[in-house]
């Protein structure tokens, strides 16, 4: 099954297809197969991660009601502009103070909307969050904690009411079966070089290719090298970074990127396609 999967920006694509009839219309694979390019390596390479391959995700948006007024009587007014911002450096204390050192949490604020004009203090103020997390427990943590911190900041500063926190989209962390990707490696390194595949750690950003292996079937995704091998070079040496994704400068090395991802592709799919299926799954036992 070739799966043309839309949405996986917005984490909606994966879920929307299994609600529709993806697994009981069609016959459910016995192993799926993704990748995803990035600036982590250079064209012309590709890693590969058992086990925890990524993080969970979830998306949180914060709405902060306050008492607008005009911006040169504030005392008239409950600005919920200060709110927020009293709220977003408070947030940033759950990773800091509130998590145990070692675990991953991350908490961004990645926009905030608020107000038209420089002398009016408006009635509501509108933050973005993105969370992620490697376990469960952490990921109910930092959830619970954003809505308690939201919660009092409103409060303490006198807010007519209570923020509305709403957890709009998510998804779990993708897993790699330890198995497949063992299995995976000798054929990749076969078609594009022993020295081209390497083992990489747990990234941070997230992908609903989750939503796959939640119904059962085994999973594979690995990450294609998309930097231009010059650049990533004089990056390594000067201990920056090159452009990640999402980033507007984000320019993966074309062809040499296709080419990889093309040959990584065919290799994995002739080495599933070649065996038998009751092969596969006692493999995957």
């Amino acid at each position: 099954m070739l799966i043309g999967q839309p949405a996986e920006e917005t984490i909606g694509g994966a879920e929307g297809m299994i609600q529709a009839g993806l697994f009981t219309r069609f016959p459910k694979p016995d192993a799926a197969v993704a990748l995803h390019v990035g600036n982590e390596l250079p064209a012309g390479m590709i890693s590969i991660t058992p086990g925890v391959y990524n993080t969970n995700s979830d998306s949180i948006r914060i709405t902060i009601y306050g008492k607008g007024g005009h911006g040169a009587s504030p005392q008239t007014t409950v600005d919920p502009i200060v709110i927020a911002a009293r709220t977003i450096l408070a947030l940033q204390t759950i990773a800091s103070r509130e998590v145990k050192p070692g675990e991953l949490a991350i908490v961004t604020v990645g926009y905030i909307r608020a107000g038209t004009k420089n002398n009016i203090i408006p009635d509501q103020a509108e933050m973005g969050l993105t969370v992620r997390t490697y376990k469960t427990d952490v990921r109910k943590q930092i959830l619970a904690a954003i809505n308690r911190i939201a919660k009092a900041e409103a409060e303490a500063a006198g807010a007519p009411r209570e923020p509305l926190v709403e957890r709009y989209e998510g998804t779990d962390l993708v897993y790699n079966n330890p198995a497949l990707a063992e299995h995976l490696r000798a054929p990749l390194e076969s078609a594009l070089g022993k020295n081209n595949v390497v083992t990489g750690e747990p990234i941070t950003p997230s992908e609903d290719f989750s939503y796959f292996v939640e119904q059962g079937v085994p999973g594979f995704y690995f990450s294609l090298g998309g930097a231009d091998p010059e650049k990533f070079a004089q990056a390594k040496a000067s201990e920056t970074h090159l452009p990640s994704n999402h980033s507007p400068f984000f320019a993966p090395d074309v062809e040499p990127s296709l080419r990889t991802g093309i040959a990584a592709e065919v290799a994995v799919l002739r080495n599933l396609l070649q065996g038998s299926a009751e092969d596969l799954r006692n493999m995957l036992k």
